[in-house]
């Protein structure tokens, strides 16, 4: 429903006494009278005030009119009438206003204007004037009554018509009484229920709801006249401040409770003195550590107990003591510490914390193992593992390398002491992390030491430790490494690099299980499982005199020989694509893949340096590349020359006929989208190069299945077997075995050629 409002007309007050009590009686009663007949709500301002209704006497009342002053007159469209607004500027012609309808809201505006120009005239001016004082007196009374009230205060009419709201309800529902005043309650109070109790005439008292965030009681009774129901009145008060002191004590009584709680399950002693000595509280703890009885402690005076204890000293100082020693009942040794109870700038009393000076010691032991433990770990913090599988950062499917995964695997179940071989860059490093992840020491500590990064005379230092004062610069006590790898495990890095002397310490820890720290007495037994790891052929050490005989064996338990990259050279692609994407997203570089000969030449370059050396390559030519693909022209000479000459089809790579580009999210020839690992390399690159299936746009487009019995058919002819050719196509002995029955490929006579079924089909191919 429209609320637009007709402009406002000014009219002056010319009667004797202003807008008093009886000339707002006969306002209203002339509002009333043109709001029936125009259907419009006449609406009072005076001075810089809100608007009031033209029939609500105390509102009237209230803007206390003098003689001479103004007002101003404004309509808008009754609350229940529904029909079409009336336009803003009275004076516009009626062709301008909706429906060609007359003025109504303006006539009615200038004719309460007329009124409140007129005198008023009475009859019978004495008793007028006594009413009217009267009138007026109990309106300013009523009307400063309900201003004033703490408490919201709505009236409504038999028809549900506000005809109070007090300032208290304005703020406390949020809403002005110029938009409420006038109007039916349930059509601009969300849930009101004044209507129901003025229909019903039952009171509702003490109603609990919430308005916003605060909390509101509520009480609504009926007015009744002579028997009769004229309105209702609710009158409501803000009780979140009483709601939010209940719940603090409420908090404050489970805070207490908890507290007690916790003093009475604290292994810590506590003793708890009032200003005046006496003790009002110890707690368990405090009485089995004096060996004393808790309502024998509790009331006597500490003056008494311990005359120059720690808790005397802080009730009379009014500072803590720390670290007093003390001697109790039993030769009992304590340790307290008494902190004073400062309410208001007064002493109230003593807190006093006890610890035994045995379990002092025993923390501070805890607390330099953990320090130190600390200190190693926030060096290896950026070297946490990925999540995934415990092997997952290996990166490899040939047959080597899983029957390598494999063995660590089951290594990793035991405490036995596990031996990792190979060649430098081959990620001996990453196959120890993976055993012990996928053990039961995972939640243990895996300490790393690279035996020949360290000097031989700091080596024992660092492995089992020194008591202060063991050397010159030994200024404190240092854990050595096999006390940090308690209960985990310790991988022992280029362990050939060790010299005799340290080899037979060595073999002594792993025989017996223990370790002395340098310059120390105590011996310690730890629980560490060892990984030992190096690229120097032991054997030949052994024979060399070089390395202990019995410490190799004691190493040797589970060799795990790990193959050099020239040996799994099927793992390139996987390398490389794994290599590119880490190198492109640290580098902010969007590459889509590496050509296909480039990936040759990689495949037939010997790699020396192994893994390491493939991902160093790979930084560089992503580094230096400007285009989203890997060429040939962005590797190395020297790689490119090597590879051309260990290519064993004997032709310089810038012969060989052009492959297509692989690389992650391509579409194959087959159109279906594939990884660079799947694409090349092995038996699907021998099989491009071998029937020619260039990018060519003349070339057939064969199904799936297809291509597929052709792989298969060219694996079981290149290596003779299901296994080997499983492991070449990086699939299983079953899975190859189930496609040569389903294609009708038999392995002894795949060497002459396709089977029966695919012998036409490979002809139309290299056709």
């Amino acid at each position: 429903m429209s609320t637009q409002w007709i402009d406002e007309i000014k009219a002056i007050i010319r009667h004797e006494k202003g807008l008093h009590a009886r000339v707002a009686a006969m306002i209203v009663q002339k509002a009333s009278e043109l709001k029936r007949r125009y259907r419009v709500s006449l609406f009072l301002r005076h001075r810089d005030r809100k608007p009031v209704p033209a029939t609500t006497l105390l509102q009237l009342v209230s803007l206390a009119v003098q003689p001479g002053e103004a007002v101003w007159v404004s309509a808008r469209p009754a609350e229940d009438t529904g029909e079409t607004p009336f336009p803003a500027d009275a004076d516009a012609p009626c062709a301008e206003r909706p429906g060609n309808e007359p003025p109504q809201a303006a006539i009615a505006v200038e004719e309460l204007v007329r009124f409140l120009e007129s005198d008023f005239a009475l009859s019978d001016e004495q008793v007028q004037r006594q009413v009217d004082n009267l009138l007026q007196d109990s309106a300013l009374t009523a009307g400063q009554v309900f201003a004033s009230m703490a408490d919201g205060l709505i009236v409504t009419d038999a028809h549900d018509v506000v005809t109070v709201f007090n300032p208290a309800a304005e703020r406390i529902m949020g809403m002005r009484a110029s938009d409420v005043i006038g109007r039916k309650a349930k059509a601009v109070i969300a849930g009101s229920r004044m209507h129901i109790v003025a229909e019903t005439g039952q009171p509702e008292l003490g109603r609990r709801q919430m308005i916003g965030d605060a909390v509101i009681l509520t009480n609504r009774t009926p007015i009744v006249v002579d028997g009769q129901v004229k309105g209702a009145v609710a009158v409501f008060e803000d009780i979140s401040a009483l709601e939010k002191v209940t719940h603090e004590l409420h908090e404050v009584k489970e805070l207490k409770e908890r507290l007690q709680l916790v003093l009475e399950s604290v292994q810590d002693g506590i003793c708890v003195v009032d200003r005046e000595g006496c003790v009002t509280y110890v707690n368990p703890a405090y009485a089995r550590i004096v060996n004393g009885r808790r309502e024998d402690l509790i009331g006597r005076d500490v003056r008494n107990l311990s005359p120059r204890g720690a808790r005397r000293q802080a009730l009379e100082t009014g500072k803590p003591v720390l670290g007093h020693l003390a001697q109790k009942d039993g030769d009992v040794t304590v340790i307290a510490d008494a902190y004073p109870i400062i309410v208001d700038g007064e002493v109230t009393g003593v807190v006093s914390i006890v610890k035994t000076l045995t379990d002092v010691q025993t923390l501070a032991e805890k607390l330099n193992r953990m320090a130190a433990r600390a200190e190693y770990l926030e060096q290896e913090l950026r070297r946490a593992k990925k999540p995934g599988g415990a092997f997952a950062r290996f990166i490899g499917q040939s047959g080597k390398v899983r029957d390598a995964l494999a063995m660590a695997e089951k290594a990793a179940e035991g405490p036995a002491t596990v031996l990792i071989r190979g060649e430098s860059g081959t990620g001996k490093e990453l196959v120890a992390e993976g055993i012990h992840e996928s053990g039961p020491r995972s939640k243990g500590p895996f300490i790393r030491v690279n035996c020949a990064a360290i000097p031989e005379t700091l080596l024992e230092s660092e492995l089992f430790g020194h008591e202060k004062g063991a050397f010159t610069g030994a200024i404190k006590r240092k854990l050595g490494k096999f006390e940090l790898a308690h209960k985990g495990t310790l991988f022992l890095d280029e362990i050939g690099e060790l010299d005799k002397g340290m080899q037979a310490k060595l073999l002594r820890v792993l025989q017996e299980k223990e370790i002395s720290r340098i310059g120390g007495e105590e011996t310690f037994t730890v629980d560490v499982k060892i990984i030992a790891a190096t690229n120097q052929d032991l054997e030949r050490l052994v024979a060399e005199g070089r390395f202990r005989e019995d410490l190799y064996y004691r190493l040797n338990v589970i060799p795990i020989l790990l193959p050099p990259l020239r040996e799994r050279k099927e793992d390139i692609p996987l390398l490389v694509e794994h290599f590119l994407q880490q190198t492109g997203r640290e580098q902010g570089k969007a590459l889509r893949g590496i050509h296909s000969d480039a990936l040759e030449a990689l495949m037939h370059y010997s790699w020396p340096g192994n893994v390491r050396e493939l991902a160093n390559l790979i930084e560089r030519v992503v580094t230096l590349s400007d285009g989203p693909w890997i060429t040939d022209s962005d590797l190395p000479t020297y790689l490119r020359e090597r590879a051309a000459e260990e290519n064993h089809e004997g032709r310089p790579l810038e012969e060989r006929p052009a492959g297509g580009r692989y690389g992650a999210g391509e579409r194959g020839y087959n159109g279906r989208e594939h990884k660079i690992g799947r694409s090349v390399g092995g038996i699907s690159g021998s099989l491009f190069r071998e029937n020619r299936w260039e990018e060519q746009g003349d070339a057939p487009l064969l199904t799936w299945e297809a291509y597929e019995q052709q792989i298969i058919t060219l694996a079981l002819r290149r290596h003779g077997s299901f296994n080997a050719a499983a492991k070449a196509l990086g699939l299983t002995h079953k899975t190859v075995a189930a496609k040569a029955r389903k294609y009708g490929i038999d392995k002894n006579e795949a060497g002459a050629g396709p089977g029966k079924k695919g012998a036409a089909l490979g002809k139309s191919i290299n056709e």
